[in-house]
């Protein structure tokens, strides 16, 4: 695993570098760090020498990295190791920042970059707010127009917790010494904001101060007085915005009948800045005691702040100086070319300011435009389609094209209207559009041609969007018809030689499955845990021409037995080959072996390490299930299974998308290659517009490219599946015992004074150190003390856990018990053996496969063991557990997502029954403290809580102390 670092430079931008502790060590000078690598990431590669922490002559592995045969006790010590980097301008780092790298493929951020993702996220939020304000920075000779925040109240607050969450590596530099916390967060902080700032702007190229207030060019021209003025006038507005409580409030009105030439307006108010909707017009702000006693507690003179406002945006929109020429400014008339370009310009300027803006609901991303509609048709049957040698994304289909005006298609004479109208705003049907003569030249030229184009252009709508139109409507018909909509695909027969009744949904998936084979195309089958997906790619199997080839199935290994009992039960006529194990077929017994089955089951290591050998294999369909085992495109094993020859490939996954938008493209470069273009055009044009800048357009285009081809259906639709039964969560909660309290408390004073002495890498591991052996005194004393003393009596939780048990065992029912520790998961089996006098299974990453699959089918049989005790680790995934109703999870993960993974072992198709699911929670203890924070801040879980708990070592003690302490109120005496 690779772990990526941060360093914050003094002259901005950002430095990263790669650890990875699995590269030998040897052969390196005593000056380079010995597993420091460059990262993969776009940007100018270098080498720099940064003080990090070491210990023996050698630099420590970060915490990510962490070996449990490292030295337990090493002081560590500040000393310069060279390393290579890559350097990042603010506005790439920004970008970097924002869409992190998936964790789970074998990268991961290190502490300052997650702490650098949080302040960039804290920019972001900043700039949504207006909490920013423009600035003047360099000197005089280069000048530079900036963008700075405006931190008052809250904000303040957000930022000093942000600050003191800074890890301590995170100060480290070039010259020797440590730099201060508050001069690094200020730098990444203000030139964060200022990149978030342009990103948010349209650019201007102008070479002025606001014009280089967007874009990525900083510089501008000014003379020493201009600049001079400027500064003074912006230190005032400055001071302004983050003591004032009102701002200048601008709302544009359309005009009152467009064919008499009426003006545009703009409307002139206040607004209170935490109260957006006081808004006082400038009427009422004039008759000054109507204004005074609306805006009473926000300031005393409203018509001077009034005034004052207006100067400020007078700087940023010029024609304001037009109102202010008015005794009484209330509001500023237009013609449509200047109401053109506020809408456009201005009103954006004005909002990145901390104005308070508001534009007609038509304008910006649902403004009504000229758009492009598309009629097509497959010039022959479908029959003679599928017999074709073009067949897939290069299938020629017949087009022709038409102008559109949302749901209206534009008659020639409209469109001849248009073509005169020099206006950059016009009417067309009660609508107002944004035209542009050259996009509207471009469409008219566009509907001239008519002919064949292929189905990737289809579906990027590429002849459009190379004339700057967007697509708003496909008409289509014959077998392109059932590509676009897949409710218009015809529904194949259950396959005879299924074993069992395919659901309605399961039904539909096949043939959609079926209609994209004959075509070539691939397909994503995302349908939601516990759907059936196993079932509905065998009955695929099913239909298989005879002769046509086998299907080689790539799995987590977790998975194979499954795949085997599944076949076994839906499909026994299908002749299933398992490539596995050391002693698995190779050279010509495996060719014999693949020749006489019709399914080859393999798993995701195997088939990369045996690439060679698969890929002499002619397959009729490769299908790789848990698909996002390849999200990392880059990876060995992901390269490997997309070179695999196959006519087609199916990627199977309940998670299409787990934490960016890059593991959607590389699990439909496998499907379909070529669909989404190269990985760095699908950055462009799809991942940096909709993961930074929340791009609703890009989104729907990316959707609609990629709908045909992915399949979601999810189990709590009722549409779906109306017989699946409920899922009842709670929080179950217990006391600790006075030894429990009494062991607690003791971690905690001892922890709590060795963390407030220590720094770096030690203060880490301190932490989580302390957090594991508060949860499992949590659990029991015997988990945290190792001596194999009794259990009974002396754990709140399996106090609880007995009563529990034993009302599930009256009932008749099952229950699957899950924690992350597999020792305590022995110590409960022999335990609750003992107890109830029943067998207890217990599953953890020790036991075989063979174990494994013996272990699941006892216990789904009807007088199988009624209780399965599960590390988190091996039985969170990959098994079907129906014969269980309840659910407990003795000690929390605290990742809603892993949780949620377990439960549905039991919570899937074929369960009859409500699933109760359990999470167990010690009262007053550091576990009822953070299960609250998931969830009273689920937002805020998902997104730092959710990676795990390498976030609580970035608190500070103060606020480790607080999530630490012992309420002793919630202890049993």
């Amino acid at each position: 695993m690779l772990v990526t670092h941060g360093v914050w430079r003094a002259a901005g931008g950002l430095a990263l570098w790669a650890e990875d502790s699995a590269l030998p060590a040897s052969g390196k000078s005593r000056t380079i760090h010995p597993y420091a690598v460059a990262p993969d990431v776009p940007g100018k590669p270098g080498e720099a020498t940064f003080l990090l922490p070491s210990a023996g002559g050698r630099p420590l592995e970060s915490p990510e990295l962490f070996r449990e045969d490292a030295p337990a006790h090493r002081t560590p010590k500040l000393a310069p190791w060279r390393v290579p980097v890559v350097d990042l301008d603010v506005d790439e780092a920004l970008l970097f920042l924002l869409t992190p790298p998936d964790e789970a493929g074998g990268t991961e951020f290190g502490g300052t970059l997650r702490h650098l993702a949080e302040v960039a996220r804290y920019a972001v939020d900043l700039v949504a707010r207006g909490r920013v304000v423009p600035t003047v920075g360099g000197d005089d000779e280069v000048p530079l127009a900036l963008w700075r925040p405006v931190l008052t109240g809250e904000d303040r607050q957000w930022a000093q917790a942000l600050l003191h969450a800074m890890p301590p590596v995170g100060r480290t530099s070039e010259t020797g010494e440590l730099r201060p916390a508050e001069e690094v967060f200020a730098q990444a902080l203000d030139a964060l904001a200022d990149a978030a700032a342009r990103a948010a702007l349209p650019a201007d190229d102008a070479d002025t101060w606001p014009g280089a207030l967007t874009g990525t060019r900083r510089e501008f021209t000014a003379t020493p007085e201009q600049l001079a003025r400027l500064r003074h006038d912006l230190d005032q507005w400055t001071r302004d915005a983050a003591a004032g409580s009102v701002r200048a409030f601008f709302r544009l009105v359309e005009p009152l009948d467009p064919e008499a030439d009426d003006p545009w307006r703009v409307e002139l108010s206040l607004q209170a800045a935490d109260e957006p909707s006081l808004v006082v017009p400038a009427e009422d702000i004039w008759e000054s005691e109507r204004g005074h006693t609306a805006l009473a507690r926000y300031l005393d003179a409203p018509q001077e702040t009034f005034l004052a406002e207006l100067g400020r945006a007078a700087r940023l929109w010029p024609h304001l100086d037009r109102a202010l020429a008015a005794a009484r400014p209330a509001d500023l008339p237009l013609d449509t070319t200047e109401a053109h370009t506020f809408l456009r310009d201005s009103a954006p300027l004005l909002a990145g300011a901390g104005f308070g803006v508001l534009l007609p609901k038509w304008w910006g991303k649902t403004a009504a435009k000229i758009g492009a509609r598309l009629t097509a048709k497959s010039p022959t049957a479908p029959a003679t389609v599928a017999n074709s040698t073009t067949l897939g994304l290069d299938a020629m289909i017949d087009y022709e094209w038409q102008l559109a005006l949302g749901d209206h298609t534009l008659t020639e004479a409209e469109l001849k209207r248009l073509a005169k109208v020099k206006a950059p705003l016009v009417r067309v049907r009660g609508q107002w559009v944004e035209l542009d003569p050259k996009r509207l030249a471009a469409g008219l030229a566009l509907m001239a041609t008519k002919g064949q184009m292929s189905v990737l252009d289809l579906l990027t709508g590429a002849p459009a969007a190379a004339a700057g139109l967007p697509v708003v409507e496909v008409q289509a018909s014959g077998w392109v018809r059932g590509l676009l909509d897949g409710e218009k695909i015809s529904q194949l027969e259950q396959p005879s030689r299924f074993v069992g009744a395919l659901r309605p949904y399961q039904m539909r998936g096949m043939s959609w499955i079926a209609f994209l084979e004959r075509f070539g195309l691939g397909a994503v089958l995302a349908d939601d845990m516990g759907l059936g997906k196993t079932a509905s790619m065998l009955a695929v199997m099913l239909n298989d021409p005879s002769g046509s080839g086998p299907t080689l199935l790539v799995c987590p290994m977790s998975l194979v037995g499954n795949w085997q009992r599944e076949a076994a039960k839906f499909a026994p006529a299908l002749r299933v080959h398992v490539h596995h194990g050391a002693e698995r077929a190779q050279g010509e017994s495996f060719v014999r072996a693949v020749r006489d089955a019709d399914l080859v089951v393999t798993t995701y290591a195997l088939a990369a390490r045996d690439a060679a050998a698969l890929s002499e294999i002619q397959w009729h369909r490769v299908v790789v299930d848990e698909a996002q085992a390849i999200k990392n495109a880059a990876t060995r094993q992901a390269v490997a299974i997309r070179s695999l020859p196959a006519r087609h490939k199916i990627a199977v996954t309940g998670t299409p998308v787990e934490n960016r938008l890059a593991d959607l493209w590389a699990i439909m470069e496998f499907a379909n290659p070529g669909l989404l273009g190269p990985a760095s055009e699908f950055k462009r044009a799809y991942a940096e517009p909709i993961q930074r800048q929340g791009d609703q357009q890009a989104a729907e285009r990316l959707r609609r490219l990629t709908q045909p081809f992915v399949l979601r259906r999810l189990k709590t639709d009722k549409s779906i599946i109306s017989d699946l039964p409920e899922k009842l969560e709670m929080e179950v909660v217990c006391n600790l015992t006075a030894e429990q309290a009494t062991l607690y408390q003791a971690i905690v004073d001892d922890a709590l004074a060795a963390i407030e002495g220590a720094e770096g890498i030690e203060r880490k591991g301190l932490v989580l150190a302390t957090m594991t052996k508060l949860k499992q005194v949590c659990n029991h004393p015997a988990q945290l003390l190792r001596d194999g003393s009794r259990l009974a009596g002396r754990s709140g939780k399996l106090a609880r856990l007995e009563e529990i048990l034993e009302e599930v065992l009256e009932a008749g029912e099952k229950a699957l018990l899950f924690s992350q520790y597999a020792e305590f998961g022995g110590a409960l089996q022999a335990y609750l053996t003992g107890r109830f006098g029943r067998e207890v299974l217990f599953l953890h990453g020790g036991v075989a496969k063979a174990g494994r699959d013996e272990m699941v089918s006892r216990f789904q049989t009807d007088d199988g063991p009624p209780i399965f005790v599960l590390s988190l680790k091996a039985g969170g995934t990959g098994l079907t557990l129906t014969a269980a109703n309840h659910v407990i999870h003795v000690d929390r993960w605290w990742n809603p997502a892993v949780e949620d993974q377990a439960t549905d072992r039991a919570f899937r198709i074929g369960q009859k029954r409500n699933v109760q699911v359990r999470k167990f929670v010690c009262a007053g203890t550091v576990e009822e403290r953070i299960s609250a924070m998931l969830a009273d801040k689920r937002e805020l879980a998902d997104r730092i809580v959710g990676t795990g708990e390498g976030w609580i070592t970035e608190l500070s003690t103060d606020d480790l102390r607080d999530l630490f302490t012992l309420d002793r109120s919630a202890v049993v005496e």
